[in-house]
């Protein structure tokens, strides 16, 4: 179903890594964008590359705010002076490693700053809500592929987090049934936009398998640190179920248009993979072939709270959203080492 023309959708975190890829496939889908982004991990240079890649007519269609969903009085600010049809909540932080570390910034960060969203979305009457979740609710499942009805339990406090956040959303929305909600569970994003103007820039050492990758093969990192090499699986390394970021956009767009449809109702959960499981050591040889480059690995014990093998069934997404990734691991890494040529250094020159 076409929108009205001019819905506008409030985009939280939408400078990051998945954010950015999201506004431009909206922009392109005719939607008018707000970003709200703190400066924590947002690089304005981002920003500015989706406004180029879309042209100067649809980037009239682009606000940007600075601000932080901790902060309600920022909130209170934005939503008072715009009227939003709905939000696309990714604001949050995303590292399972650092959640051990510091799990009462994950608590602050994407706990409190959500309940926050929530409330002023309540008092704004704004009731259309995608929520950016995660794979990690399904803990390490009895068995796969992960359906979306499984019992799910989360291994680590950043996985808890967004747990959390699906309970919640889903208490909003039986207390209110004017709530619409998706929850999107993502699996591994990779890859980056074709042109090479967008992609993952993560600050210091990645937390996530390719962009680690990536800065072995610009040497930027001496070698690849292949946590686990003793699972049961066919190479010993773990199965994860790597998405295109640009398959991962579209999936955020038909959930936006199911949202719009006036026979949704509820609060429901889908999947966003490729439904076929890739190792770790699959990977590396997928971005060797893609680079030509060597990555040297060097084989450590597992991490705490990593699941031996994890992938999506996707037949729910592509029944009732009409979407299906259509994105290989030949073209994520393609497409992630053209991003990595022409910016070695993420969105900076080089410090």
């Amino acid at each position: 179903m076409a929108m009205e023309v001019g819905e506008r959708i409030l985009v939280t975190g939408g400078a990051g890594f998945i954010g950015t890829h999201t506004v431009l496939q909206l922009l392109n889908e005719g939607f008018k964008v707000s970003i709200i982004n703190n400066l924590d991990h947002y690089v304005e240079e981002a920003v500015l590359r989706v406004r180029e890649l879309v042209g100067p007519h649809l980037s009239q269609n682009l606000d940007f705010y600075s601000g932080d969903i901790r902060n309600k009085e920022d909130l209170e600010d934005l939503f008072s002076k715009n009227k939003f049809n709905a939000v696309i909540h990714f604001a949050g932080l995303k590292a399972v490693g650092e959640s051990f570390a510091y799990p009462m910034r994950y608590f602050d960060n994407n706990l409190i700053g959500s309940i926050n969203l929530y409330m002023t979305m309540a008092k704004y009457n704004c009731k259309k809500l995608v929520f950016s979740s995660s794979a990690t609710v399904y803990g390490q499942p009895e068995t796969i592929p992960c359906v979306e009805d499984f019992d799910l339990k989360a291994m680590n406090p950043y996985g808890r987090t967004k747990l959390f956040l699906e309970e919640i959303a889903r208490d909003i929305q039986k207390a209110d049934p004017e709530w619409k909600i998706i929850l999107l569970r993502y699996f591994n994003p990779v890859g980056a936009h074709e042109s090479g103007r967008l992609g993952e820039d993560p600050k210091g050492i990645p937390n996530n398998l390719v962009p680690y990758i990536q800065q072995v093969a610009v040497g930027r990192l001496p070698e690849l640190n292949v946590f686990g090499h003793d699972y049961p699986t066919p190479d010993g390394s773990a199965i994860r179920d790597y998405i295109h970021v640009m398959d991962l956009a579209d999936g955020h767009v038909a959930a936006l248009q199911k949202l719009f449809k006036l026979d949704y109702k509820g609060c429901n959960a889908y999947n966003l993979g490729t439904g076929r499981g890739t190792s770790v050591l699959e990977m590396v040889a997928a971005f060797e072939k893609a680079s030509g480059k060597d990555i040297p690995i060097k084989l450590c014990p597992r991490r705490p709270g990593d699941a031996t093998a994890v992938y999506a069934s996707t037949e729910k997404a592509e029944q009732e959203l009409g979407w299906k990734a259509k994105y290989d691991i030949d073209d994520m890494c393609r497409d992630q080492w053209k991003w990595v040529c022409q910016n070695p250094w993420g969105y900076q020159a080089k410090p």
